[in-house]
């Protein structure tokens, strides 16, 4: 079961796993889709088909970060964002080549529909379409580099075609590199941003790989201490809710008086109590029904024309 790090009415995120496809295929191998479609109708108790959107996807090898949504309203709103260049994604990637500490690539891609296969090309060719990524090297060990790359667009296979066209290959990428069988490749969508569709709120998440040649720099992938990634909103609990309504709604009843002590003889009595209600201040209302004796039914409300 994939990693789900936040779910609400409106869309859930989770962490996709290397190697798991984001929606199905003719393979029929397993897919994160259907996989959160599953858990959904489980979890709560939903017959028939379930409806998750998908907003954008990760290729087969790669894992990291993706946002669904559950509704059409939060599906079409995400889209919006990602087409607008309102979602921030970005990847961590261990690269085999040289690499400048910071880096912006601009290239025409085409996609070979036959082969599944993302190369370089002309801007003027028949399909082409720009790809734009930014980059940062964030540390070189043992003739690796990790990288940081931020998308402004997104097209399939985009890191890895770009990276292998500057001669940096990502590790372990036996399409577009020098992997070698068996070997995962070293890309990882470690930060997803965008705006909740329902209460406009920023959402950051973070997720960081782990094990292989991540590995050998295990001790810069971690998330900073005091980064928050936004909670999944807890179920309210109905009898609770009663509970502490009932408690802050209770009448306190008022000390009984003391009782007063006797007046000595000779002392004059107490004036007996007025009906007569307290003259009222100038400016203030009395709301309908008080001062009332006993029996008295309120006067008609009148209302001037």
């Amino acid at each position: 079961m994939s990693d789900i790090l936040y779910e609400d009415n409106h869309l859930l995120v989770a962490v996709k796993p290397p190697n798991m496809l984001s929606q199905a295929d003719a393979t029929g191998d397993t897919d994160i889709l259907t996989e959160l479609k599953g858990y959904i109708r489980e979890a709560y108790h939903k017959p028939g088909n379930v409806y998750l959107g998908l907003v954008h996807r990760l290729d087969r090898p790669v894992g990291g970060l993706m946002v669904f949504a559950r509704t059409s309203k939060a599906a079409s709103r995400l889209s919006a964002q990602l087409k607008e260049h309102d979602v921030g994604r970005e990847y961590l990637c261990v690269v085999t080549g040289d690499v400048k500490d910071e880096f912006t690539l601009t290239d025409y891609l085409f996609k070979n529909e036959d082969w599944n296969r993302v190369e370089v090309c002309e801007a003027d060719k028949k399909g082409a379409k720009l790809a734009i990524l930014h980059g940062r090297c964030v540390s070189r060990r043992q003739g690796f580099s990790l990288c940081v790359i931020k998308l402004e667009t997104g097209r399939s296979h985009q890191i890895r075609v770009q990276m292998s066209n500057i001669g940096a290959p990502l590790w372990g990428d036996n399409r577009y590199g020098a992997g070698i069988v068996g070997q995962q490749i070293a890309l990882w969508g470690y930060k997803l941003s965008f705006y909740h569709p329902v209460s406009h709120e920023l959402m950051t998440f973070y997720s960081m790989p782990s094990g292989s040649v991540w590995s050998v720099f295990s001790d810069l992938l971690c998330v900073p201490e005091d980064i928050e990634m936004p909670e999944t909103p807890k179920p309210i609990n109905l009898s609770d809710k009663v509970l502490e309504t009932f408690e802050a709604y209770t009448p306190v009843m008022p000390d009984e008086p003391e009782k007063q002590a006797e007046e000595p003889d000779g002392a004059p009595e107490s004036a007996p109590e007025s009906n007569v209600s307290e003259p009222v201040p100038a400016g203030h209302e009395t709301p309908a029904g008080e001062n009332l004796q006993a029996g008295q039914e309120p006067a008609e409300e009148r209302t001037e024309q």
